[in-house]
């Protein structure tokens, strides 16, 4: 089989080196630089990766995906769509072949959207931009999705494939915003891109345009993925939150809960709401809940606080503000265990530990 990457990128020198080393695997590199003014390109071009440069005005990551399509030859068997922020673990071709038939047309595969410090995931699910070279084109000027346009698809899942992602924290969401607002305004029945532009207003602390929004999409025939719908009703209660209305808070959160009580995610915004209000027996209750689930969904809904060593550490601080010591020691030792390097848990360890002493010798 030909196989080939494919990949648009602006500014990103930084992950050059180690995005192509992955991506060797391929038999052919394409990549449309989109107006890079660093040196993205020239090292690119070290590496033998078929670089051309286009600049779209107005933006669009629908349109610049398309453009870099064009760029994979016809001939080309699979094509493989990343960003170089993104990186597969080693034998993804092997994999790749030994799973594909004639008559697949697209791979869904493991995708670590967070990683924490020992490259444990933390968020994860499944994505799908692994296709053929035909019948298929992006869509949706950001949060771009690759749609099929043939007449019969087939899918395929390949568990052992899997791409994680490196995020750059420095680079800018800026254009995120005006492009959810023209995804909505070309689409406004698409509840994907509804809830999109509510969580977007929502990182740029408009709280009434979130809260407008992501009702709106909670209204939506279309709106039906429990998982998001929860996610409405979080993002919802956070901006109430902000608004000091702590009683909308919490009615939006037992809603996320009712709507999905599979996931942790509810509950543990709920602690945390909880906890900043210092009612701690509350947040004891909410974090026990949350931990009652052991399955960690595969889907981009969820929060990496749900998952990494919060619940512990509330639970921690709660039980010691509940005259709980033991438990209170309990909990912070197994969030230390996740969080090994984390000083203030090392300083709750040593004050528990004191205090523990100063317990023991009124007995």
């Amino acid at each position: 089989m030909k196989i080939c990457v494919y990949a648009i990128c602006k500014n990103e020198s930084k992950h050059v080196k180690r995005w192509v080393e992955s991506m060797k695997e391929a038999d052919e590199i394409y990549v449309l630089d989109t107006g890079s003014t660093d040196n993205t390109k020239e090292l690119l071009e070290k590496e033998n990766v078929h670089v051309t440069t286009k600049i779209f005005t107005p933006w669009r990551f629908d349109i610049a995906r398309n453009e870099s399509l064009k760029l994979v030859p016809e001939d080309t068997d699979i094509c493989v769509c990343t960003d170089l922020d993104e990186i597969f673990v080693p034998g993804w071709r092997k994999t790749l072949e030994e799973n594909w038939t004639k008559d697949t047309t697209r791979a869904r595969y493991n995708y670590n959207w967070s990683l924490d410090k020992n490259n444990k995931p933390i968020v994860n699910f499944y994505i799908e931009k692994i296709h053929t070279r035909h019948n298929y084109k992006w869509t949706h000027p950001v949060h771009e999705v690759l749609e099929f346009t043939g007449e019969i698809e087939n899918t395929i899942t390949i568990n052992n494939i899997t791409l994680n992602h490196y995020p750059d924290s420095s680079k800018s969401r800026s254009s995120y915003l005006p492009l959810l607002e023209l995804s909505v305004e070309e689409n406004p029945t698409d509840d994907r891109n509804m809830h999109y532009l509510g969580r977007e207003y929502m990182y740029n602390k408009e709280w009434l345009k979130s809260i407008t929004t992501l009702k709106k999409h909670l209204d939506l025939k279309k709106a039906t993925w429990k998982d998001e719908r929860a996610a409405s009703m979080r993002f919802i209660s956070r901006c109430y939150k902000n608004l000091d209305n702590y009683a909308e808070a919490r009615s939006y959160l037992d809603k996320a809960i009712k709507e999905a009580p599979y996931l942790r995610d509810a509950y543990v915004e709920r602690a945390i709401l909880e906890f900043e209000q210092k009612n701690y027996q509350e947040t004891e209750k909410y974090c026990l809940k949350a931990l009652e689930i052991r399955t960690h969904e595969k889907t981009y809904i969820n929060e990496p606080f749900s998952w990494d060593n919060t619940i512990y550490d509330l639970l921690s601080v709660s039980c010691f503000y509940l005259n709980k010591l033991n438990y209170a020691i309990f909990f912070n030792l197994l969030a230390m265990e996740m969080d090994p390097t984390n000083e203030r848990l090392q300083n709750n360890h040593k004050l528990y530990k004191k205090q523990e002493l100063i317990s023991n010798q009124f007995l």
